[in-house]
Order: structure tokens, then C-alpha cells, then sequence
């Protein structure tokens, strides 16, 4: 027995297939996965974001404010 899903009310007539489970849904209830933007998943089937695949933080620049010179100060001195 086939069965069919009501999309009556939707903003599109159209069925979409989640891309983990493979059941049918109407369009609008299939997101972007979180992790892998690609797939088209339902809600029961959307991973939790991964915070290990955002790219990595930029490093502090961390300068001193009274640095020495990398050269002698006199010309006596080394």
C-alpha cells in the first residue's frame, strides 16, 4: 500500500527524500545538515554542530610594550 504525504498548507507541493533515513518528507521539512551542508536531512536525523570543524582560531599577537633591541646598543658591547 502506497502512502502519501499531505502537503496541503506547504509552501511547496513538492516530496524530498532525507538524504540519511530515505523516507519521504515534504520539501520544507528537509534542512541542511549541520555538519555537511550537502545533505538534506529531517529533523530527527540533523547532527549536532561540531564546534572540531570550524576552522581554527586566529593566534593572540602578543608584543610587549619595552622590548630590548635585537642589535648591541654600543659599539663595545656584544
Amino acid at each position: 500500500m502506497s502512502i502519501f504525504l499531505d502537503t496541503k498548507g506547504k509552501a511547496t507541493l513538492g516530496i524530498g527524500i532525507c538524504d540519511r533515513c530515505k523516507r519521504k518528507f515534504p520539501l520544507g521539512e528537509l534542512k541542511p545538515d549541520r555538519n555537511s551542508p550537502g545533505l538534506r536531512v529531517c529533523k530527527d536525523d540533523n547532527d549536532e554542530f561540531d564546534p572540531y570543524r570550524l576552522p581554527p582560531r586566529q593566534a593572540d599577537r602578543l608584543v610587549l610594550p619595552f622590548t630590548r633591541p635585537d642589535v648591541p646598543l654600543a659599539e663595545g658591547d656584544e
